[in-house]
């Protein structure tokens, strides 16, 4: 325990076990996620870059969800290999405030970005006569831009508010990275306002988006139930049932982890569902949105030719 002036320096991470042998699978684990998330969305980057039938509204968001996808998994998994073969498991006071920092405006901007996402595909399929001319380069580049300001203005908000808590007592993180959840239970003294203060971003910063997702969503079915042959109605809700996977899978762990009553956590079972949010989603997207889809295999048919 680290203690200067009863003020906590520096924590200890303790990731998912303390089994050295453990530890080593979880490792290999870990750096193969990593690579193939490196990989998948470095790819769809390139893809969406230099392929011209990819410079399309749909392919900017996919191209730029992959792009905060990369940076999302390098903020955790680096530390969690490090974690895994390290007996030296401290993050200092001032790593665990910028991991705080970019972790929190990193999520906040995809949600941002995912209810974006979710009105380009309401253009697309309910107006689409006039598409091209609505979601023009400025509107998309626009709603990208006020995607990450909006998540990183937000973050600084919550990490100064979090980190204003009295850190006085034991400094072991019952998880692998600087979460809202293990902190809260650090601090000592008072945290109902604090405890206010998280709903409110959590109503803000996720439940608004996906307000407006289910929206979109409600508009599109409206439209794809006016469409007279099944294979019209199938091709139109193929165009967006790559994003409602992502929607689903991101929103719906989220709200599992941070929408329950503080009575209710449990270490061991939200650091799997963080897990799933924080690794394994940033890996998958890239799979969800071009396995299915016969533009990005034909440009990454085109690009290994």
């Amino acid at each position: 325990m680290e203690r200067v002036n009863h003020t906590v320096t520096k924590f200890i991470l303790v990731g998912f076990t303390t089994d050295p042998v453990m530890e080593l699978i979880l490792f290999v684990v870990f750096l193969g996620v990593y690579s193939v998330t490196v990989m998948g969305n470095t790819t769809l980057i390139m893809l969406v870059c230099n392929d011209s039938r990819l410079h399309t509204p749909m392919y900017f968001f996919i191209g730029n969800l992959s792009f905060l996808d990369f940076w999302y998994s390098t903020l955790y998994i680096p530390k969690i290999l490090v974690i895994c073969i390290s007996e030296d498991k401290s993050i200092s006071f001032v790593g665990c405030v910028a991991q705080f920092f970019f972790s929190a405006g990193l999520a906040y901007s995809e949600c941002y970005l995912l209810a974006a996402m979710a009105y380009d595909r309401y253009m697309a399929i309910a107006k689409a006569l006039l598409y091209s001319q609505a979601m023009s380069i400025r509107l998309c580049t626009f709603l990208v831009a006020a995607s990450y300001l909006g998540g990183f203005i937000n973050s600084s908000i919550i990490t100064k508010r979090t980190f204003a808590l009295n850190f006085c007592g034991d400094n072991v993180i019952d998880d692998f990275f600087c979460d809202v959840l293990p902190l809260l239970k650090l601090a000592c003294g008072k945290t109902d306002g604090y405890q206010t203060l998280l709903y409110f971003f959590l109503a803000s910063n996720v439940i608004t988006p996906i307000v407006l997702v289910l929206a979109s969503y409600l508009f599109i079915i409206a439209t794809i139930l006016r469409i007279r042959s099944t294979q019209g109605r199938l091709k139109a809700f193929s165009t967006c049932s790559s994003h409602l996977l992502s929607v689903t899978l991101y929103y719906g762990s989220i709200l599992y982890s941070y929408s329950r009553p503080t009575s209710s956590y449990s270490m061991d079972r939200d650091k799997i569902v963080s897990t799933f949010y924080t690794v394994v989603f940033p890996m998958l997207n890239p799979m969800i949105y071009s396995l299915r889809n016969k533009d990005v295999k034909e440009a990454l048919n085109k690009l290994f030719k």
